[in-house]
């Protein structure tokens, strides 16, 4: 017995069970294969208005393309009762039981983001159909096994004319509309509120970022001309919003970074020295020693002009070679301080916080800088300008980094 059978052993035969508002969603063995399935609640069968809907989205989903749309076909029993709804080839299992066995899905990369993009799409396809999904929840959207694509199966627009619609989606009514609930006028706004609703959901695994918080607070406001127009308004508000944020992040570490050069730079200028100037005593005689044949290199002096090519040769190698290795280490510790600022967790944090951090790594790129030329025996400006280089092709690395990321 595989892992399904032992879970379908378990669950009465039925795999991947979740509840629709208008029935239960389950994969069932069928002539040893499974098949997806939605049995109809035997109490709706019993509305004459709900038996006439269900006809209706039978017919109508058979004309809807979309990659997210799943279609079906109707079981009817003797009396002529959809009774079942047998479902497209294909595992699918609601969201809901995709964030209980694996709720880290929502922190990798790009999750969140997708779902939303792929429900705005197949919501505003819907709408120029003339149909609204109306509820939302992580039991009635459906993700396929694999790539975790999201799914829609029955849209509550179909079953507007029943009169209890708290009955019609029991749990999940939180997820719909007020004015649905009330029998009030529907529009695409109705699916912008349970789609918002929907994705807080998601955040209830993660942290929400200030896109979403403040886009999602606006989609879930009661009156309905509080909320955006459209689902493709809300996916522009958290895209739109999420530009400022990057935008406003580069510029804090373009901003950053030049201070931190200015810094760096009028850190290590040379303080001007105040000399107080007097009169020179009166200058004695005194005999010249090159009048006597004096040659300073009897003292041990020995003038560059004096020199040979090869010894002129070596010294520039020296310093080269010294410049060399200051070049290299100072790279290494530059690349490790300015990785504590620019890094995608970071970038998020506050104004406040990235202010302080950016003031403790000047202070540490100028004490590296000046420990490392003189260890380099560079003088003070030399290693200044150096260092300036490297900060900056640095941090022009990082922001590209950066930038792409997004």
């Amino acid at each position: 017995m595989n892992y399904e059978e032992m879970l379908a052993a378990k669950n009465d035969g039925k795999l991947n069970k979740t509840q629709l508002p208008i029935g239960d969603y389950y994969r069932v063995q069928v002539d040893g294969k499974y098949r997806a399935v939605v049995d109809i609640r035997p109490e709706l069968n019993s509305s004459i208005a709900f038996s006439s809907a269900l006809k209706t989205e039978c017919e109508r989903n058979k004309t809807l393309v979309n990659r997210y749309q799943l279609h079906f076909t109707p079981v009817v029993d003797e009396a002529g009762e959809t009774v079942q709804l047998e479902l497209e080839a294909g595992v699918f299992f609601s969201m809901e039981q995709l964030l209980n066995d694996n709720p880290a899905i929502v922190a990798e990369k790009g999750f969140v983001d997708n779902v939303l993009q792929a429900l705005v799409d197949i919501t505003t396809y819907l709408h120029r159909q003339g149909i609204r999904h109306v509820c939302y929840s992580p039991k009635t959207v459906l993700v396929r096994k694999g790539d975790h694509a999201v799914m829609l199966l029955s849209h509550g627009s179909f079953y507007m004319s029943m009169e209890d619609q708290r009955m019609l989606y029991g749990d999940d009514a939180v997820f719909v509309a007020p004015e649905v609930l009330e029998h009030g006028t529907i529009d695409d706004r109705c699916d912008v509120y349970s789609m918002g609703k929907f994705m807080e959901t998601l955040f209830q695994r993660t942290e929400m970022t200030v896109e979403y918080r403040k886009a999602l607070k606006k989609a879930t406001s009661e009156m309905p001309e509080d909320r955006y127009d459209t689902p493709q308004a809300l996916l522009k508000a958290v895209q739109a919003r999420r530009s400022i944020v990057q935008s406003g992040m580069l510029l804090l570490a373009a901003t950053i970074v030049a201070l931190v050069a200015l810094a760096v730079y009028w850190e290590l200028m040379p303080e001007p020295v105040q000399v107080e100037f007097v009169k020179p005593a009166p200058r004695q005689a005194t005999d010249d020693l090159l009048d006597d044949g004096f040659k300073p290199e009897d003292l041990g002096v020995v003038s560059a002009d004096s020199l040979s090519e090869e010894d002129l040769e070596e010294q520039r190698m020296y310093k080269a070679k010294a410049e060399e290795i200051f070049r290299k280490n100072y790279e290494k510790e530059a690349d490790r301080i300015l990785s504590k600022i620019y890094n995608k967790d970071y970038m998020n944090a506050t104004e406040k916080q990235f202010a302080a951090q950016s003031q403790s790594t000047i202070e540490e790129l100028m004490k590296v800088q000046q420990k490392m030329g003189q260890e380099a025996s560079l003088t003070p400006e030399r290693a200044q300008l150096i260092a300036s280089e490297i900060i900056e092709r640095i941090t022009n690395e990082k922001k590209k980094q950066l930038k792409g990321n997004y």
